[in-house]
């Protein structure tokens, strides 16, 4: 994974200690609280519903073991004993004192990890693939471009008050599992037709109070162009984005008003001016920064694996498990293991500082001292030899992360909602909590297949609700919560925007709400088809009428 340069550290070091003397001097009462929020905000510190939020980079998901030991020891000395994993591959503190946050960036600064950026007007953390490197479906290594993204824009000054918040995901697999299609800026590296490896640009994405799904603007951009084409695109959207109104600021509202054909224009023309100039990108910058990528030294090891055979021969829970949360690996002999951070009863995404620690002893001891943060809030161990799987799986059963339920109903997205957000219409962790006791059967919810179950708890849709297969949206029903259900939404290659079924229900009532949806899906479905595919065919009336009629 990517280490530090001195650069790197000097600009963390450097904001750590400007933003220690802000904080004081706004405790002093010399800033005034207009002018602190923004600067809080600079450095990843919300103020929240119940305590200040820290919310803390992950830069394309990736940590080694050293970040996740120190990421427990502030949560037990600053915090209350755990964190939470976000859609956007970061991490959030919930219960920090303010005044103890620039002690917090400073132990993060010592294992090379900080909160820059991660609010604001400005650009956030680049999100790619938790598979990226390893992935049998992959054209290139995303990570890389997600570094030269990090690096370009990281306290870029013309970038550093846009209209909105700007976010970029990069994926260099054919399936796409960032969900550049709903991002500002979406990349997929793609091969034109003499197999030559660039970029297709998606741009004006995103969730929200309007959400909508990126128009590809560049088909095939060269490798070398690919930071003065994002400039041209954050120079037209800088000039042009509204700054009047922060609900039609974002860059989706642009590219909508303009059409994405005259934006793609005034990008092109904007891209014209510097696409041969200084941020062009040489072959050496791109080997520099890929070199730090391929460290790792893999054994030769045997494709099939007798002693994995017998494992799952004998033990129906590791098999159940292996089916759901172990992919297939690019190299002979290794697999991706993803473990589930969805336990029934506790906050889908919420970690604690025990199982923290657990998690840096398991990097270490199967998967070369790495781990990655996906957008499903769960982690990926992306180097386990196959062999060694059974023996990883007793471990993660004791620290209770063996969850066999990735991709199924019960491994619900969900945002903090009214629990802990000031911006939330209503709860979201109590209906995840409840509709996992409503499908508490694993058999039956294995047998259900690949579902995604979204909550937001407002339209900011930090639950991505409008991409979710089931979409729950809470919403504020003259002073009391209601919650409003969409179908038919999905964040992958066939990206789409949920439909909404109808009137908003009670909380009490969505447990049930869903197992209709659920009964129609079973009673409708095809052969081999998902829930996804039963939607598109049999079409939303269908799900309304299972939903609503009241025989």
């Amino acid at each position: 994974m990517y280490i530090y340069d001195k650069y790197d550290q000097s600009m963390v070091d450097e904001r750590v200690e400007q933003y220690r003397d802000q904080t004081l001097r706004y405790l002093a009462g010399e800033l005034p609280d207009e002018e602190f929020q923004q600067l809080r905000l600079r450095n990843g510190l919300y103020i929240q519903k119940q305590a200040p939020m820290l919310r803390i980079a992950v830069p394309y998901g990736m940590l080694n073991s050293k970040q996740l030991r120190k990421l427990a020891g502030i949560t037990r000395q600053y915090d209350r004993g755990y964190l939470h994993f976000t859609t956007r591959q970061n991490v959030q503190l919930n219960w920090p004192k303010l005044e103890d946050v620039p002690d917090i960036l400073q132990d993060l600064a010592s294992v090379q990890m900080h909160a820059i950026q991660t609010s604001g007007n400005c650009i956030r953390n680049t999100t790619s693939d938790q598979f990226a490197g390893v992935a049998p479906d992959e054209i290139e290594d995303s990570r890389p471009w997600a570094e030269l993204i990090r690096q370009w824009s990281s306290f870029h000054p013309e970038f550093n008050w846009l209209p909105r918040k700007f976010k970029i995901a990069v994926t260099g697999a054919k399936e796409d599992r960032a969900a550049v299609q709903v991002h500002d800026i979406g990349i997929r590296l793609v091969r034109d037709d003499k197999a030559k490896v660039g970029f297709q640009i998606y741009v004006g994405g995103g969730l929200g109070r309007t959400p909508v799904i990126g128009s590809l603007i560049n088909p095939f951009l060269e490798k070398k162009h690919l930071l003065t084409y994002l400039e041209a695109i954050l120079r037209i959207y800088n000039r042009y984005g509204r700054r009047d109104n922060k609900y039609k600021a974002r860059i989706k509202i642009l590219v909508r008003a303009m059409s994405a054909e005259v934006f793609a224009e005034k990008v092109n023309e904007e891209w014209e001016k510097i696409k041969d100039g200084p941020e062009t990108l040489t072959n050496t910058e791109i080997e520099r920064v890929r070199s730090c990528f391929t460290a790792i030294t893999y054994q030769d090891l045997p494709n099939e694996s007798a002693i994995l055979e017998k494992d799952l021969q004998d033990n129906f829970a590791f098999k159940m498990w292996f089916s759901r949360n172990v992919q297939e690996h690019q190299r002979n002999g290794y697999s991706c293991v993803t473990l589930s951070v969805k336990t029934k009863g506790v906050a889908p995404g919420d970690i604690n500082h025990q199982q923290l620690d657990a998690l840096a002893d398991l990097a270490d001891d199967y998967s070369f001292g790495e781990v990655r943060v996906t957008h499903e809030q769960n982690v990926t161990l992306a180097d386990v030899p196959t062999d060694k799987l059974f023996s990883l799986w007793k471990e993660v059963c004791k620290i209770d992360l063996a969850s066999p339920n990735l991709g199924l109903l019960t491994d619900i997205i969900c945002c903090p909602g009214g629990d802990f957000c000031s911006l939330a219409n209503a709860k979201s962790i109590p209906v995840a909590d409840a509709i996992q006791d409503q499908f508490d059967d694993i058999d039956y919810v294995h047998d259900l297949g690949d579902l995604d179950i979204n909550i937001s708890g407002c339209m900011n849709a930090c639950g991505h609700h409008h991409v979710g297969n089931i979409g729950i949206l809470g919403v504020d029903k003259k002073g009391k919560e209601y919650y409003q259900v969409s179908v038919g939404g999905s964040a992958s290659n066939d990206a789409s925007i949920a439909k909404i079924l109808g009137p908003s229900f009670a909380q009490n009532e969505i447990p049930n709400v869903v197992q209709k949806i659920i009964d129609l899906y079973l009673q409708e479905r095809q052969e081999l088809e998902n829930f996804l595919e039963t939607y598109k065919r049999i079409g939303l009336q269908a799900f309304k009428d299972a939903v609503y009629k009241t025989s």
